[in-house]
């Protein structure tokens, strides 16, 4: 297992970084509790959350997957051996569910208190090691959105954002503060604010990250590297494309896309060659697929962590097992050539 700084917190996250947000509605509490003691068998010291989790975002399913960590922290009594991150919500007047007021989330004092008091219960847990803004407050075009739009509209400064965030340092209630879904001006406005005004430097950005998605390398890796702000890369198999299962129109029961048809990010143009491209390239290689795109998102320099995300204890040992997997300079010049012929398909 590797160990590797998480910004300039000093504290040190094990490259592996279980993602857990279909625990509460692919699958079950017990699924849970097993995922984590089987990743923490294996070393892994880095859990990842969210307030929304599970998904998709349902009112019915909202904060379950904070629920069934909190229980088995309450059961197991090792809340010391995780570094736990989750995440509040941006802005997004639809989402009425996760606040009392029913307004929808946007990231004030007071939309941010309740969401770390109502995290913190659900985690049966006094403090959370890295809290993240889930996405920006100001309009963006993210998920799969490739253009910027400039849009002018009401949002929470970025200096106010921080400083609430600096408040609950204070009371302890949070240690650390990490981005998501952000973009290199985004990056550069938090660590000035932290800077200029002695808030809370942010540790990391959560951003998708995998082959056919690799937009961080353009202006973000830069920050990552110049400024310790490192990648905590979601997403590494691209909703499972890159482990082959929906080739050729394959719909597998129980899989994301058959059960909520969500995955229209790898659906664009020129997504279906260039996934096809690198399932090819595990074939020559005798390779497992999942593990070439796993393993590539952990020999970037960039990043601090990857993300993985099973519904089986047979797909989380694959993905733990990719950490393993052997990278040559050949294996390095092939994939390089393959993102040259259709670079980022799939922003």
């Amino acid at each position: 297992m590797d160990y590797r700084k998480l910004g300039q917190t000093g504290i040190e996250v094990t490259n592996i970084c279980l993602g857990t947000m279909t625990w509460g509605q692919q699958n079950t509490e017990e699924e849970g509790h097993a995922q984590m003691d089987y990743a923490l068998d294996r070393g892994i010291n880095f859990f990842d959350t969210a307030e929304m989790y599970a998904v998709p975002p349902r009112p019915e399913t909202q904060g379950s997957t904070e629920t069934i960590i909190g229980t088995w922290f309450a059961e197991r009594k090792n809340r010391d051996k995780i570094i736990l991150a989750t995440k509040v919500s941006g802005r997004n007047p639809q989402l009425a569910w996760p606040r009392d007021s029913g307004d929808g989330t946007k990231l004030d004092k007071a939309n941010i208190h309740e969401a770390v008091e109502k995290s913190l219960k659900r985690l049966q847990t006094d403090y959370i090691d890295l809290y993240q803004l889930h996405w920006p407050d100001r309009p963006m075009n993210l998920f799969g959105g490739l253009n910027y739009k400039h849009i002018e509209a009401e949002t929470v400064p970025i200096e106010e954002t921080l400083d609430v965030l600096n408040g609950l340092v204070k009371e302890g209630k949070i240690r650390f503060v990490g981005l998501s879904n952000e973009t290199p001006w985004g990056v550069s406005k938090f660590l000035a604010a932290a800077d200029n005004k002695a808030l809370p430097r942010v540790a990391s950005i959560q951003n998708v990250y995998n082959l056919v998605s690799r937009a961080f390398e353009v202006g973000l890796s830069e920050f990552a590297l110049r400024d310790q702000v490192g990648l905590l890369a979601y997403s590494p198999l691209a909703q499972g494309y890159l482990t082959g299962k929906y080739r050729n129109g394959k719909l597998p029961e129980g899989a994301r896309k058959t059960l909520f048809n969500r995955l229209q990010r790898y659906e664009g143009p020129g997504a279906e060659r260039a996934i096809n491209s690198y399932l090819d390239l595990a074939e020559r290689k005798r390779l497992d697929p999942a593990q070439l795109a796993i393993k590539f998102c952990d020999t970037r320099p960039f990043v601090t962590s990857t993300i993985i995300g099973a519904t089986s204890m047979e797909q989380l040992k694959i993905d733990i097992d990719a950490f393993d997997l052997p990278w040559s300079d050949e294996l390095e010049d092939e994939i390089h050539a393959l993102h040259l012929e259709q670079p980022t398909p799939c922003p």
